[in-house]
């Protein structure tokens, strides 16, 4: 839609005024842009919200995780929307990365699963310091068992999820169970985005 076939009512010093694009009134230039993302103030409307935002850091905190089938990060935050920690599922401390296995088959113990530790699990253990009563934890794909557990002790109370894919696993159905009975709230995250693209090329910035 073109902008100059829009018109915007303005109240100015008690009178009403009509303008297109631009009028001018004692000198002074009022400019109306609407359309292309901006509000009548000049201000993008097509920002994410608070929830995408967070949610998006915790997807940007995926790509650090070296597992070739599984990438979740996690990010928690308090009643303020400040963050308190990030994290993503990796080794613990110490646990070279071209050490230990990756493999998703064959024997246990030369699988990624006795040593990965969660992308939950490492925000809450990378948290700096004081309580989390009450956070937010935002990650892509719904806490397993447990992570459950370390998300009910740590006393976070929600968590905003995309996938529920593992709905049917034992693993899945015992986390649920457990935050229902702890009162814990789960909610699939709802946006306005459907993706977001992030560009280190310095043309983009």
């Amino acid at each position: 839609m073109n902008k100059t076939n829009i018109y915007a009512k303005f109240y100015l010093r008690q009178t009403l005024f009509t303008f297109q694009e631009a009028s001018c009134y004692n000198g002074i230039i009022l400019r109306i842009w609407y359309g292309m993302g901006m509000d009548s103030m000049g201000k993008r409307k097509d920002y994410i919200n608070w929830d995408e935002y967070f949610m998006g850091i915790a997807l940007l905190s995926a790509l650090r995780s070296k597992d070739p089938n599984t990438r979740v990060g996690a990010c928690i935050v308090n009643g303020r929307n400040k963050i308190m920690s990030v994290g993503y599922n990796g080794l613990p401390l110490g646990c070279s990365d071209d050490e230990f296995p990756w493999s998703r088959e064959g024997d246990e113990y030369d699988t990624k699963y006795p040593y990965v530790c969660h992308a939950e699990l490492n925000a809450i253990l990378n948290h700096a310091g004081g309580p989390l009563d009450g956070c937010k934890i935002y990650v892509p794909l719904f806490p397993c068992n447990e992570c459950a557990k370390a998300i009910i002790q740590s006393g976070i109370r929600e968590i905003i999820y995309i996938s529920d894919k593992y709905a049917d696993t034992v693993g899945v159905k015992a986390s649920k169970r457990m935050l229902d009975a702890a009162g814990v709230k789960y909610t699939r995250l709802k946006g306005t985005h459907s993706a977001l693209t992030l560009s280190f090329e310095e043309k983009s910035i």
